[in-house]
């Protein structure tokens, strides 16, 4: 079996980690208790993937918490799946690192990395054949950011030839932190250089997404968490079920579907119908489907920056459902081809990766992931860059940064290795423009 370790870090990560585990658990037919309640063979083929069986046959997450901040223990104890986690794979710190990035990769970070790396061990050893880890954080804050990004250094020395993909929240042009863009920026470098997949998720995009589904005026996190598990589980779904014509049955494989090249890993999620945590049972029809998983307004990324000149590098649809393939992939294509935002790059072949799935997700006949490989994501990039280039300017906060040992060329390397990825998905859509002038 190819076993995925998860991590979750921070407050955000640790929140959304357990109502992913949450979600995936009821999928599998699993209690709050790790017992196997369920009555189809399929949730129990590939559950080895995302769960280690006991002695006892029950169920335990391959999952691990972390945070600065020692308050976090008790949260994810007192979660509706807090029975389930194993008590040493919640390691947490005796600060909270606030929101200084350089806290949690070079000071209070750094001294709780060695005992999460132990747990990490621990988990691996478990494995029969570890396909790799995923990430859950924001960067916008320490244990995220931060300590995200010691780790993921730290995970791509230790196991090289493993895959390491990431959930990862952006604090979002409105963010409240006035350090959200040193935040992002040193946070993408390692993103960059050491994920092998990143699914981007803008946090201000969400906080519309959901205000705007759901009519919330001011909607919280637990109104978010769930509709982030919601996608989550929609792409982790072809890892833990047998898929139809699935393509993306791995990490490994996702990666070598939807990442052309290297750097240019970050992905734009979406999902349809998004549904809330007590709210009926949803039916919905398969153009109906179609349609809505193509509407730009149910992504959770990159719309609000998109130009006219953008356009998709990888483009792939999970159907989960009583469907047949053939009739998926007709509704899909014709979705798209209405669709004036997802335009592909001329150089690829005119087709998007359907899959289908059997097993729907709780309260829904019927469901829609996408991902999507994205030149528009240049624009999240390149607001994060700008703002941090007038921050930077005028060295204002940096204090918090120098204070706990960090040069200022560290910033200066970071802006620089994220306006080079900007420039390399401007350069596409370049080249894409000048081709479509020649055939012209």
């Amino acid at each position: 079996m190819r076993e995925i370790i998860s991590l979750q870090l921070g407050q955000a990560g640790n929140s959304i980690g357990c109502e992913f585990w949450e979600s995936i658990s009821a999928e599998h037919g699993l209690e709050h208790t790790g017992t196997y309640t369920g009555q189809n063979d399929l949730q129990l083929e590939h559950m080895d993937v995302y769960f280690n069986q006991l002695k006892s046959r029950k169920y335990v997450p391959r999952s691990l918490f972390v945070d600065l901040d020692p308050q976090t223990r008790n949260s994810v104890r007192r979660s509706p799946m807090g029975r389930t986690f194993r008590p040493d794979d919640i390691v947490v710190g005796q600060s909270t690192g606030g929101n200084v990035w350089a806290k949690g990769c070079y000071s209070d970070g750094a001294e709780l990395a060695d005992p999460v790396l132990e747990v990490v061990r621990r988990e691996a050893e478990k494995s029969e054949c570890l396909q790799g880890f995923q990430l859950i954080h924001s960067v916008g804050a320490a244990t995220g950011g931060g300590m995200g990004s010691l780790l993921l250094n730290r995970l791509r020395d230790e196991y090289l030839h493993s895959m390491i993909s990431s959930f990862t929240i952006a604090p979002g042009p409105n963010s409240q932190s006035a350090l959200g863009p040193y935040n992002f920026l040193l946070s993408m470098v390692n993103l960059i250089e050491t994920c092998d997949l990143s699914f981007l998720i803008d946090n201000q995009v969400l906080y519309d997404l959901v205000s705007r589904k759901f009519n919330i005026t001011f909607p919280q996190c637990s109104d978010f968490n769930p509709v982030i598990s919601q996608v989550m589980a929609g792409i982790t779904s072809s890892f833990r079920f047998p898929s139809q014509n699935s393509l993306n049955s791995d990490l490994k494989r996702l990666c070598g579907n939807m990442v052309p090249f290297p750097r240019l890993h970050f992905l734009e999620i979406g999902s349809a119908p998004l549904i809330q945590r007590a709210a009926m049972p949803i039916v919905s029809s398969l153009p109906d489907l179609s349609q809505e998983i193509f509407d730009h307004q149910n992504s959770m990324s990159a719309y609000w920056s998109m130009k006219p000149d953008d356009h998709y590098l990888s483009l792939s649809i999970l159907i989960r459902g009583n469907a047949s393939f053939d009739e998926a992939q007709t509704h899909v294509h014709q979705a798209r081809v209405a669709s004036p935002y997802h335009r592909q790059a001329s150089w690829l072949p005119d087709d998007t990766q359907v899959s289908q799935c059997g097993m729907t997700p709780n309260r829904l006949n019927m469901n829609a992931t996408l991902l999507g490989n994205t030149t528009a994501v240049r624009g999240t990039f390149q607001y994060f860059r700008d703002s941090f280039s007038i921050m930077f300017k005028k060295k204002a906060f940096l204090h918090w940064y120098t204070d706990e040992g960090m040069d200022e060329q560290e910033f200066k390397e970071a802006e620089e290795n994220v306006l080079d990825l900007i420039l390399e998905y401007q350069e596409i859509v370049d080249n894409d423009r000048s081709q479509a002038e020649d055939e012209e």
